[in-house]
């Protein structure tokens, strides 16, 4: 990804993570904007050039834009030895066509390369395509949240 693609990238995901959030119930419409931007601060501080991060965009052999996927080298919360996937996005019109598993492929190659052992991610529940996906390439549940609504 160049740093003119990951400023087009950046605007899309962040909205994208707002609305996500919203939909899953953790954040108020009204403020789930600015928490996103904010998470996304955090996170690459330095935007394009933040250590530790990689993005990788998936383009056809004419240059046809198919995906991207963000990957952290470290994990976020510190285990050991873990790369984490924060986002992964297929254009909707190549979807079910194999490009989200050779775009999760070449991210485990380039974790891989790097010396990291394993590779995690975060899924939302209501996500049954991703979560196929995800099993149908060989990863399992290893924490599960849950949530009761009181009122």
């Amino acid at each position: 990804m160049t740093r003119n693609e990951f400023e087009e990238w950046r605007a899309r995901t962040i909205r994208a993570y707002a609305d996500e959030q919203v939909a899953a119930g953790n954040w108020a419409a009204d403020e789930a904007l600015k928490l996103a931007t904010k998470a996304h601060k955090v996170l690459l501080p330095d935007g394009f050039a933040t250590a530790g991060m990689l993005f990788l965009r998936a383009v056809l052999p004419d240059d046809s834009y198919v995906g991207v996927l963000w990957l952290g080298l470290t994990h976020p919360r510190g285990a050991p030895d873990c790369a984490f996937i924060y986002d992964i996005e297929i254009d909707e019109a190549y979807r079910g066509a194999g490009y989200g598993r050779a775009l999760l492929a070449a991210a485990e190659d380039s974790v891989r390369s790097r010396g990291v052992d394993r590779l995690e991610l975060n899924v939302f529940r209501d996500n049954a395509r991703a979560i196929r996906l995800y099993e149908t390439s060989g990863y399992r549940v290893v924490t599960q949240q849950m949530r009761k609504s009181l009122t």
